[in-house]
């Protein structure tokens, strides 16, 4: 990042800082503030070393917690929702906390890619329900019968993947974290190293937007959506400064991601249905609908994506700037 040049100009100086100590996700803090259940957040009132270890104590308690569902699709989904929101807080902090952020950023990236065993199968059956009665020209009996192929497949992945003793090995890796967490040394970070951070985040995103949507690559909307996510879940840091303008800007990130999904769910069903491959049988119906399907959503991910990135990154660094300062007075 620093060899970009700073992404922001103009900077505000940084608020008077209060001492304050977070110590869990329930928040226990020794000032003239009274204790607190609420999620930790930044704020221009408390230093923001502590305040960014409280919310990565807080993601590891939560990512800890999903491991404690019943169901093991749930289990799934929830770890790697938190392993998602993780590893975008650690690219975050990676200019501040260098080898170490990395290194877990790493092993969240290997502990999500273990639970992946059941995501195509998953992905294939959103595709089909994504098509739908408009699209996909199938009798319900055909419809059935694909159904029942896809989720034989995600079942059978699906125990494969949480094996006996995976809960326990997960919510260890979380507590082994959580030790990692409590040594950080970020007392010196400011919140305009955290603007700058944020910016760099949605430069990478800004910059895979294709310039031709409709000759883009799978693999370039694919790297778009996962800057995307990466982007949605770090703003959600920003969000208390303005409430309902951090809801909507996150709810846009979220609706292009959503598209971008969609679109890759697509995908995955149309290699099920390649040759030799377990839908072959249903190709010649299946690859026109999720052809148009696609199209549908690149042209609203499009529009979406015009919209979320139409600023230039400094000028979006000095409204994130601008926030932190007008949240203070």
């Amino acid at each position: 990042m620093a060899s970009r040049g700073p992404l922001c100009s103009n900077r505000q100086p940084e608020w008077k800082e209060r001492p304050v100590i977070f110590l869990s996700r329930r928040m226990t803090i020794t000032s003239d503030v009274q204790s607190t259940n609420a999620e930790p957040e930044l704020d221009p009132h408390q230093p923001i070393g502590p305040s960014l270890i409280a919310i990565a104590r807080a993601m590891l308690t939560q990512a800890a917690h999903e491991t404690q569902a019943e169901s093991d699709a749930v289990v799934v989904h929830g770890v790697r929702t938190a392993m998602k929101r993780w590893r975008a807080f650690l690219r975050l902090l990676e200019p501040f906390l260098d080898a170490d952020a990395t290194r877990l950023r790493v092993e969240a990236r290997d502990l999500a890619r273990g639970l992946a065993g059941a995501r195509d199968a998953q992905s294939a059956l959103d595709a089909l329900a994504d098509l739908g009665e408009d699209y996909a020209p199938f009798s319900e009996k055909s419809l059935a019968t694909i159904n029942e192929r896809i989720d034989a497949m995600r079942a059978s992945a699906e125990s494969a993947t949480l094996t006996e003793g995976t809960r326990e090995r997960l919510a260890a890796a979380f507590a082994l974290t959580l030790d990692s967490v409590d040594r950080w040394a970020l007392d010196h970070v400011k919140f305009a190293d955290i603007a700058e951070s944020l910016t760099e985040g949605y430069r990478r995103a800004q910059e895979s937007v294709p310039n031709d949507w409709t000759s883009a690559e799978i693999e370039a909307l694919h790297r778009l959506r996962q800057r995307v996510i990466i982007h949605r879940y770090q703003m959600e840091l920003v969000t208390p400064l303005w409430p309902r303008f951090g809801r909507v800007w996150t709810q846009e990130a979220q609706r292009l991601r959503d598209r971008l999904g969609r679109h890759h769910d697509l995908a995955t069903l149309a290699n099920l249905a390649a040759p030799h491959q377990p839908l072959a049988r249903w190709r010649s119906r299946l690859a026109p609908a999720i052809a148009a399907r696609q199209a549908d959503h690149i042209e609203a991910a499009m529009r979406q994506a015009g919209r979320l990135f139409a600023e230039k990154p400094k000028a979006f660094c000095r409204r994130l700037e601008a926030l932190w300062v007008a949240s203070g007075a």
